[in-house]
C-alpha cells in the first residue's frame, strides 16, 4: 500500500502537535517515526491508520494505484499500540475470533496457530483480563503482524516486553514483512525500528 501525506497538520485545541508533513510512503517501504514523548509520533501513526482525521492537509491510501475510500481504510491496516486496549472479558480464543471478523489472518495461520506463535496456546480459554502485561503485548503484536493487511503500524512495540520477548517480536516481524508497508513509532530504541530503512524525525514538523 502507498500512503501519500500532503501538508498534514494536527491541532488539539490551541496546541499544534505538528504541521507541514508532506511525504510519500511507497508500497513496501519501512519507515521509523522517531521523537521524544509528546512529539506527535502516536498521533501521526493514528492519522496514517485512518483512526484520526488531520486538522489540515490530506492523506491518500492507494492499492495498486487505486485510492481506497476513507471508510474502507481500516480493513487494510493493522496496528499494535500501548494505548489500544483489548476486550478483556473475552477469552483468548474469543478475542482472536472477534479480530478475524474484521481482518483475516495471513495464509496458513489460524487461531490455534496464532496462539502457539505468541506462546499463548496454554491460555486459549483464559480471559485476557488475567493476562500479564507481557502476554497482552505479545497478543497485540501477533494480531497485528499476523493479520493479512498491506499496512502495518507499530507504536513502541517493545513496551512491556523482556529481552526474550523482544527477540521473539523481531523474528516474527522479519518473517511477515514482505510486500507490506511498515511504520514503527519509537523513542529511538534500536531494537524496535532497526528493520526500517527510512527515518521520519518528528521534531522537523514542530511549530516554531
Amino acid at each position: 500500500m502507498e500512503v501519500v501525506l500532503t501538508d498534514i497538520a494536527k491541532h488539539f485545541g490551541r496546541e499544534v502537535v505538528f504541521q507541514g508533513v508532506t511525504l510519500t510512503l511507497a508500497s513496501g517501504s519501512r519507515t521509523a517515526i522517531l521523537g521524544p514523548n509528546g512529539s506527535g509520533k502516536s498521533t501521526l501513526l493514528q492519522l496514517i491508520g485512518g483512526a484520526l482525521m488531520p486538522t489540515n492537509g490530506r492523506i491518500a491510501h492507494r492499492a495498486n494505484g487505486t485510492e481506497i475510500p476513507q471508510d474502507e481504510v481500516y480493513r487494510h491496516v493493522s496496528i499494535a499500540a500501548p494505548y489500544l486496549g483489548l476486550y478483556e472479558d473475552l477469552s483468548l480464543r474469543q478475542t482472536i475470533a472477534f479480530h478475524t471478523r474484521f481482518k483475516p489472518l495471513r495464509a496458513g495461520v489460524g487461531p490455534e496457530e496464532l496462539a502457539r506463535i505468541a506462546y499463548l496456546d496454554h491460555a486459549l480459554e483464559k480471559p485476557v483480563l488475567h493476562f500479564s502485561s507481557g502476554m497482552k503485548q505479545r497478543l497485540k503484536l501477533a494480531l497485528a503482524i499476523l493479520s493479512d493487511t498491506p499496512l502495518l503500524l507499530l507504536d513502541e512495540p517493545a513496551s512491556n516486553l523482556d529481552s526474550q520477548a523482544i527477540a521473539w517480536f523481531r523474528e516474527l516481524l522479519g518473517k511477515h514483512l514482505e510486500g507490506r508497508t511498515l511504520l514503527v513509532a519509537s523513542n529511538r530504541q534500536a531494537v524496535e525500528h532497526d528493520l526500517c530503512t527510512a527515518v521520519l524525525e518528528m521534531e522537523a514538523f514542530k511549530a516554531p
